[in-house]
């Protein structure tokens, strides 16, 4: 079993849900607890307790950081939660213990814990600088984060996880780990299925909740890319990608590129880095938990 803590931003983009499905239903994780991050994080947790309680699990779910370490609100609302009323759902939570929650945790099994990350890195910035012997107690810190294709600041595309609380990122990847894995938007774009598909395909009970915040998410996109998604399944199946090591550098002098991360080839480097994926493999190893 693989021990997991997930740090998401679910109720934004919907394929924090469709990741946490995938997590629920894997026989070979150990979801050990789930923090949310970003605004409204109380609705964020009742939205991952809906999926969980369709799973017939209990996990510690625990509201985390509304705002950004320096830079306030700049993801507000939790969309996808009005769905909420239709999926039984835990509607208290812990406030404040979040960070402590992943920092005992972790204590409590030193070398054991992969924590993934799929939204602003807010949570996993304080956990870091709260306290610095964390790195050193993960298995691995995988993240789904950045653009990794070399290019400049203004060319191409900035990834939304690592822009959206900068100094975050840069603590996080500062921070060494056995396995610091990043899976970015450039390769995620590439796995995407379109609604009808997704209509057709998510059949499975721990899917339906999922389905139903996706309507949500269809009024404004006509297809869904299965960036979170990807990240987890590399934790069990690292096949499905490619990956080179070398280092990550994150953007912070410039304002209106902070948060860019450049990356360098470099066979001793810290940082482990998705360059391809096999999307069929991908979509095969996902939808096969689904039985």
């Amino acid at each position: 079993m693989v021990k997991i803590l997930l740090d998401t931003d679910i109720g934004s983009d919907i394929d924090d849900a469709v990741c946490l499905a995938y997590l629920l239903a894997q026989p070979e994780c150990e979801l050990l607890g789930i923090t949310t991050v970003s605004g409204e994080p109380e609705k964020r947790a009742a939205m991952a307790s809906a999926q969980c309680r369709a799973a017939g699990k209990e996990i510690p779910i625990f509201p985390g950081a509304a705002l950004t370490l320096l830079n306030g609100q700049r993801q507000p609302a939790c969309p996808q939660a009005e769905a909420l009323d239709r999926w039984p759902h835990q509607a208290n939570f812990p406030r404040g213990e979040a960070v402590e929650f992943l920092r005992r945790t972790i204590h409590a099994h030193p070398g054991e814990v992969t924590l993934l990350t799929i939204g602003p890195l807010t949570n996993a910035g304080l956990l870091l600088r709260t306290d610095p012997e964390i790195g050193g107690l993960l298995k691995g810190l995988v993240m789904m984060c950045g653009v990794f294709s070399n290019r400049r600041p203004g060319v191409g595309p900035l990834e939304w996880n690592a822009l959206i609380d900068p100094h975050a990122t840069a603590i996080v990847y500062e921070t060494g780990a056995a396995t610091h894995r990043s899976i970015g938007l450039d390769v995620t774009m590439q796995v995407r299925l379109p609604a009808e598909e997704v209509r057709a395909r998510f059949n499975h009970p721990l899917l339906r909740p999922v389905l139903d915040f996706a309507e949500v998410w269809f009024e404004q996109r006509p297809h869904i890319t299965f960036h979170d998604p990807l990240a987890a399944v590399t934790i069990f199946n690292d096949g499905v990608c490619t990956f080179e090591r070398g280092r990550v550098e994150v953007e912070l002098a410039s304002p209106r590129f902070a948060g860019h991360t450049q990356w360098t080839l470099d066979p001793n480097g810290p940082h482990e880095v998705a360059l391809e994926v096999d999307a069929g493999a991908f979509f095969n190893e996902y939808f096969s938990v689904f039985k």
